[in-house]
């Protein structure tokens, strides 16, 4: 942290990062664009590894701006490629574009009536973690530079990503799956920046952390073996689900009692529990899912070697059986210390200095740090709540009343634009 605050300082005593390009007439003339793309998008969601529509619209846009544009990238993902009139390095700008299988429940004028198919049970779809303000920042990004190439030491590459919110059981998807096929390459990227709207922090606001900024997630399946019997007589069998309970009161022993969370956070949290068919039978089985973040990896390789042991011993102490799965998972979304404090100047020429917010670690994941494993990346928080709201008058991303206030869009634009035109003026 002390290497970060001096490199900031250094770079933000030093102009030449932070530029006044002279766009605030373009990046005001396409806001009104930005919030009628999102208000579609936001009617209109599809699911992960199923956004067709949204890329059709995202392509037909780059189109009309002259780049040069790949289809199909990791099932649905759409990548668009504009060369400046300078030569110069390549900067790469990221945005996800899947929704949630999540029943909108707000009263928004465009809010979304679309039904779908999930995990084999109709769902509602909703942009509930604001995927449809990201790519209108970026299609707004995209005017306003494809307007300036006069402006551009290098090129610039713009990709839309499918399934950020993990792929359909049984397929490949999201940023694992765009870096494998070449996203980076072609021409290579030299470094990358995306950003997440915030629902809890205002308009006007950004906030940052150098380092590791989201955690790593894992998701995890518990199996359990027991007897079945009749509900009337639990001693004639082994109950998996009172097992289950047991193990789950277990796994967060490990949070409270055995991880050192003065250094970083960590979290277990079990999102399903399945077992039975009926009121009167004690099951054979029951299953746990759930998820794990972790901000450190020695602290991931610790929980989940507890959890393994965990379950298996209490299993055992209730005459059951347990196995534990846990996938690899996403990386720890870390932003390259050098990468971020050349780019704050930038930040906090658009947002005002107090505006700019560093923040602690956020156990929430993105898959934008597949891209930070290959090459330093930046991710950073946009405020997209009301500013007139009280400071708890928000609702958490993932919730049927998620909402985010359209006036936070601009700021977007600006700081999307600006923070490239930046990275290559410092690299020409």
């Amino acid at each position: 942290m002390k290497k970060f605050l001096a490199l900031a300082l250094c770079f933000a005593s030093m102009g030449i990062y932070a530029q006044d390009h002279g766009l605030e007439n373009d990046i005001a003339a396409v806001e009104s664009k930005v919030i009628e793309w999102r208000r579609d998008i936001h009617q209109h969601p599809e699911l992960s590894n199923r956004e067709f529509k949204t890329a059709e619209k995202i392509a037909a846009h780059l189109k009309s701006l002259g780049m040069e544009v790949q289809t199909g990238v990791a099932h649905t993902g759409v990548v668009g490629l504009l060369k400046g009139d300078h030569p110069g390095k390549v900067v790469a700008l990221r945005a996800d574009i899947d929704a949630l299988p999540v029943t909108e429940r707000n009263d928004l004028p465009f809010k979304s009536e679309v039904k779908s198919e999930y995990l084999g049970e109709e769902v509602g779809v909703m942009h509930a973690c604001g995927h449809d303000t990201h790519i209108a920042i970026l299609m707004g990004t995209a005017e306003v530079l494809a307007k300036n190439k006069d402006k551009i030491h290098g090129t610039v590459k713009f990709i839309f990503q499918p399934a950020e919110e993990g792929a359909p059981p049984g397929e490949e998807g999201g940023a694992a799956l765009m870096v494998k096929e070449g996203v980076l390459e072609n021409p290579k990227v030299d470094a990358i920046y995306g950003l997440h709207i915030g629902s809890y922090l205002p308009v006007g606001h950004i906030a940052y952390k150098p380092g590791g900024a989201l955690a790593a997630a894992q998701r995890f399946v518990v199996k359990i073996k027991g007897k079945q019997s009749h509900g009337s007589q639990p001693w004639g069998g082994v109950d998996p689900i009172y097992v289950a309970s047991k193990i789950v009161d277990g796994f967060q022993s490990i949070i409270s009692r055995e991880l050192e969370l003065t250094k970083e956070a960590a979290v277990i949290t079990v999102g399903k529990i399945s077992g039975g068919v009926r009121n009167n039978i004690i099951p054979e089985s029951a299953e746990l899912i759930g998820t794990i973040r972790t901000l450190d990896y020695d602290m991931q390789k610790q929980v989940n070697e507890r959890m393994k042991e965990m379950a298996s011993t209490i299993a055992k102490a209730y005459r059951a059986e347990a196995t534990v799965e846990i996938d690899k998972g996403v990386p720890i979304t870390y932003n390259d210390v050098d990468l971020t404090a050349a780019s704050l100047p930038s930040l906090q020429q658009v947002a005002g200095e107090d505006n700019v917010h560093l923040i602690k670690a956020i156990t929430g994941a993105e898959d934008f740090s597949f891209y930070q494993e290959k090459i330093p990346g930046f991710f950073y928080i946009l405020g997209g709540k009301d500013p007139n709201a009280g400071p708890d008058d928000h609702f958490p991303h993932h919730t049927p009343d998620f909402k985010i206030d359209d006036s936070g869009l601009q700021l977007g634009v600006k700081a999307m634009t600006e923070i490239a035109l930046d990275y290559l003026d410092r690299s020409k």
